[in-house]
């Protein structure tokens, strides 16, 4: 670790350039929002400008917290941690990095604008004791801090305030500024240029503080958003990794030589939530039937995920009644248990709860952010409508649809989850089971709050005894369970491909970090 932490940019440079120097031609089904890495929280975009920017800590390719732009941290007391910050470090402009650039950095992701104010919860105040120390002043215990710090990255507070960027955009809200399309990081690459929905151009940093794992000098990243164009232009040699790979091609890539299919079990769980507010979105009787848990116990009978699992995703995703996987802590078998699928049931539970003939309701999905989203959402709407409702299915592009669920302007609504940065329960519970208010409930269903759940969840945010916290968190888990405010339905596969020349760490959350990749000629 020591010899990790006191390489120096001149040690980095001969390693850089001992080493075979390649591009990588990589395609995803979609583009970034923008480059701004606290203005969105889809993980895609935050990885993307992982390459640009850095954070304090950050998880390395065995997903344990290791050092980054902090060498060392100490718990002074409960709610001040002091974080030693690396000696050295420049911006890809020029600048130095230091204690100021911390502040500004943390308190802007947790500004009340910002989407991601939810993945740093709990932070007061950022104190700086000197040009390479800072204080992280918190409201109370927080036994996941390291977690929440690896992903938010730190920008340089001269470069914010000369293009007027200090104050945080939303970009899941459309909203553009100079961060946008601009960047000035500490990391592995450095923005070269950005074609918004056609090229974004990376280039290595040969001036970066770390000793590089990649043998990169370019990436060229081309958002192809049709799976038949994208896989075409990997088969022709014009693309040497795209993600996702479309699960139907998975047997045509296997047999093309040259390239190779990188499939593994995922952590992303894909469920819906379900509007309780007092109306619907897009309904045709009065008030809002899905507040009845009957109801919503309807909807989830009338959900077929094994043939889902056997025709759409081709055998490869994990039938869920859980909204975390196995692999994340706080999982139990208990919360795994689905409701049977029984379209009988559901046509009873609705008569019961005074709907015999069923109502209508908008089934919003996107079309080009989860692996066979839209095709997904085409049959449970067909399987809904056979237990009695009347979906209303509305498929648009991911930033058409994250921004109606982040109005509450859907009824029922597709959203993927990894608990991420936080590999942890909590990160379900904080953002998608809380009431709403500050960094809580920034997922939850219009009109779901549940007292015993909140009080659990801010227990469990500040309790350090692992066995309690464990406890508490399952026990809310189990409890939201029953309220039916998600339809869990399964945890998606990993799906990338590439060319035989590309070799890369395929993690279980499903990011892409090309710091590890090496292209052989």
């Amino acid at each position: 670790m020591l010899r990790h932490l006191m390489m120096t940019a001149t040690a980095v440079t001969l390693v850089a350039a001992g080493a075979s120097a390649e591009t990588l031609r990589y395609a995803t089904a979609r583009d970034v929002y923008g480059l701004d890495p606290h203005a969105s929280t889809d993980s895609f975009t935050n990885i993307f400008t992982h390459h640009i920017y850095e954070p304090l800590v950050r998880y390395d390719a065995d997903m344990k917290i290791e050092p980054a732009l902090a060498t060392g941290w100490e718990v002074i007391e409960p709610t001040r941690v002091r974080f030693k910050l690396r000696e050295g470090v420049t911006y890809q402009g020029g600048q130095s990095f230091g204690a100021d650039d911390v502040q500004v950095s943390l308190m802007r992701a947790v500004d009340p604008k910002s989407p991601l104010r939810g993945n740093l919860p709990g932070l007061k105040a950022v104190e700086i004791v000197d040009d390479l120390t800072v204080d992280v002043i918190l409201e109370g215990p927080t036994p996941l801090l390291n977690n929440y710090l690896s992903n938010i990255f730190i920008m340089d507070k001269g470069w914010l305030e000369e293009h007027n960027s200090v104050p945080v955009i939303d970009a899941s809200q459309g909203e553009e500024g100079y961060t946008t399309n601009n960047a000035n990081g500490t990391g592995p690459f450095a923005l070269e240029s950005r074609r918004p929905d056609a090229l974004n151009v990376l280039v290595v940093n040969e001036g970066w503080w770390d000793t590089p794992q990649h043998n990169l000098t370019r990436i060229e990243h081309s958002p192809i958003g049709s799976d038949a164009t994208r896989v075409a232009a990997l088969l022709s040699g014009e693309i040497d990794l795209i993600e996702p790979a479309p699960l139907q091609d998975a047997n045509r890539i296997e047999a093309t030589e040259g390239v190779k299919m990188l499939q593994n079990p995922g952590l992303r769980s894909i469920m819906m939530g379900i509007n309780m507010g007092d109306s619907l979105i897009d309904g045709n009787v009065e008030g809002n039937p899905l507040k009845d848990v009957k109801v919503r116990q309807a909807l989830y009978h009338s959900i077929n995920m094994d043939l889902i699992r056997d025709r759409i995703m081709r055998g490869k995703s994990r039938v869920t009644g859980s909204l975390i996987a196995p692999a994340v802590k706080g999982y139990s078998d208990a919360m795994d248990a689905r409701l049977a699928y029984d379209p009988e049931k559901a046509k009873a539970l609705l008569a019961e709860a005074g709907y015999p003939e069923g109502f209508a309701f908008n089934l919003n999905c996107p079309n080009d952010r989860y692996v066979n989203d839209e095709a997904i959402c085409q049959a449970m709407a067909a399987m809904m409508a056979q237990a009695g409702f009347e979906p209303r299915l509305v498929t648009e592009p991911r930033q058409m649809h994250f921004q109606k669920v982040d109005n509450r302007q859907v009824d029922v609504f597709m959203l993927g989850w990894a608990t991420l940065p936080m590999l942890d329960g909590f990160s379900v519970l904080s953002a998608m089971l809380a009431s709403p208010g500050g960094e809580y409930g920034t997922f939850t269903p219009a009109g779901y709050s549940n007292a015993k759940v909140d009080a659990l969840t801010h227990a469990v945010a500040v309790e350090v005894d692992e066995a309690k916290r464990l406890e508490m968190m399952q026990e809310a888990l189990m409890l939201a369970k029953a309220d039916v405010p998600w339809l869990p339905l399964h945890q998606q596969p990993l799906s990338w491909a590439a060319r035989d020349t590309v070799e890369i760490p395929q993690a279980a959350d499903d990011l892409v970090r090309l710091w590890y990749a090496n292209v052989t000629k």
